[in-house]
């Protein structure tokens, strides 16, 4: 029997603080309804998705927005751990970068990334970019079965 739909979660890995705000400035200005975890580093991210402390009550994320330059563990290296396990590879992957590197952009792709994404200098392009992201991401919802 289908019970009530819900939101997916969002995991968002970035260590910039004014990247993780602008961020959350704009998922609130455009009013998603999903739930943002943030997760500073590549080591984090990959303990969050394998629910290991200290996210052992984690959700599963229904989409990753990835950065490529992080500390302990680079987004490319975690791109790489996600697709190689079989219970994560199945979750979209954005990568959300600075890099404009098209050696980044082809070896994300190889990698299994849903998409690419050159992180934006202004509010507006942010906000573009949230829009088609919740066009084509976050408005996918669960079913939850009693």
């Amino acid at each position: 029997m289908a019970g009530a739909l819900t939101p997916v979660d969002i995991l968002l890995v970035e260590d910039d603080d004014g990247d993780v705000w602008f961020t959350r400035d704009t998922f609130d200005y455009y009013k998603v309804g999903n739930t943002l975890h943030v997760v500073r580093d590549g080591v984090a991210a990959l303990r969050f998705l394998r629910n290991e402390p200290p996210y052992s009550d984690a959700p599963r994320p229904g989409v990753i927005l990835l950065d490529l330059d992080l500390p302990k563990l680079d987004g490319r290296a975690v791109l790489a751990e996600i697709t190689a396990d079989e219970r994560l590879r199945d979750i979209p992957v954005v990568i959300l970068t600075s890099s404009q590197d098209e050696a980044d952009l082809v070896r994300s792709v190889i990698l299994g990334a849903s998409s690419y994404i050159t992180k934006p200098v202004d509010f507006d392009r942010l906000v573009d970019i949230v829009k088609r992201l919740d066009d084509f991401y976050l408005t996918v919802i669960r079913a939850h079965t009693d």
